[in-house]
């Protein structure tokens, strides 16, 4: 897992921006026998940061927002959930 303390100007405020090896990232999940929401958890620190996920080449898989609460987490935890059972039920 790669990060880095760059910052990142968003509207008038800065957002730590965090680089992420997505299949690194997922296989120490694996290994850890943990979710990313439990790691995601720890991280909140008061602070948004911007998560970047990369492939194996550097290139921006996608991103998140780790909001500045628990609250929001969990909001988002369950919207992620909703919307990866609908795709798993509607694949097209």
């Amino acid at each position: 897992m790669a990060s880095s303390d760059k910052l990142i100007k968003n509207n008038t405020t800065y957002m730590q921006k965090i680089e992420i090896k997505a299949g690194q990232f997922f296989e120490l999940l694996k290994l850890k026998d943990t979710s990313m929401w439990k790691i995601f958890a720890q991280m909140i620190d008061g602070n948004e940061k911007e998560i970047i996920f990369l492939d194996n080449e550097d290139k921006i898989l996608f991103n998140y927002i780790l909001p500045k609460d628990q609250e929001k987490l969990e909001e988002d935890r369950k919207e992620f959930s909703k919307q990866f059972a609908d795709k798993l039920a509607n694949p097209n």
